[in-house]
């Protein structure tokens, strides 16, 4: 069983803008649910991506048509209201992102300000799409928050002894986008889980957009036969599952 813990939906009945260029095609919930059947998923995370900004309303209509067992983490400015965390909170959003790596999203200079008050307001955590290398200088600030997560497990093989430190102080990462890092995955993956069982989080980063190969179901099958089942377990399921429905 799987707890699919990143994917994101692209629907053009909603705003869409070009990022560096790029437009990401069609990609909805039915597509998802489609493309998933086999492999046992029984809820899941919708990510906003850099190119749908802060709007709301393809979120809420795509959480909507996934149903039961599926959150979603969005992208908010950091004048965004009490109401509307609120408003979105109850729409089945359940953290705040941060795409240091692509932009879209509100700015580091606002990362500790917007972090905490999200939590404060909705327990919501916060996720960093960022090269690993890029958390040296926000060490501080990630150590001062409550609750984080990491995408696509870092991205950089040079930023990896920042995220370890991370990992040792509660941070969680998303065993994601494995195409999309610089390193053996499997590796850095048994590294991370040998400093905290409760760290990683696999999912589908589906579409896989920009990346230079898109989910396969090999990326299931390396988790599998590469841990002892018992942790597997907890990697495809019960650590995300446990994350996202803290709250």
């Amino acid at each position: 069983m799987i707890f699919d813990a990143h994917f994101h939906i692209i629907d053009p009945r909603y705003p869409l803008v070009a990022n560096q260029g790029y437009l990401p095609p069609a990609f909805t919930a039915s597509d998802y649910k489609a493309r998933v059947s086999h492999l046992q998923v029984s809820g899941g995370v919708v990510v906003s991506g850099s190119f749908q900004q802060f709007d709301q309303q393809y979120l809420v209509a795509a959480l909507q048509q996934l149903g039961t067992g599926f959150v979603g983490v969005t992208q908010i400015p950091e004048y965004v209201t009490d109401k509307e965390i609120r408003q979105l909170h109850a729409s089945g959003i359940r953290a705040v992102r941060f795409n240091v790596q692509r932009g879209g999203s509100a700015t580091v200079d606002h990362l500790e300000e917007l972090a905490r008050r999200v939590y404060d307001l909705a327990g919501w955590h916060t996720e960093l799409y960022i090269d690993s290398r890029e958390l040296k200088d926000l060490l501080p600030v990630l150590k001062r928050l409550p609750r984080i997560s990491i995408d696509h497990l870092g991205l950089s093989k040079e930023g990896l002894p920042y995220l370890l430190e991370l990992v040792a102080d509660g941070v969680r990462v998303k065993a994601t986008g494995f195409s999309r890092c610089n390193f053996n995955v499997v590796e850095v993956m048994q590294q991370i889980n040998a400093v905290d069982r409760s760290a990683l989080m696999f999912g589908t980063d589906l579409p896989s957009t920009r990346a230079p190969q898109p989910f396969s179901d090999d990326d299931v099958a390396l988790v599998k036969d590469n841990f002892p089942e018992d942790v597997a377990k907890r990697i495809f399921y019960q650590n995300a599952k446990d994350f996202y429905f803290q709250v």
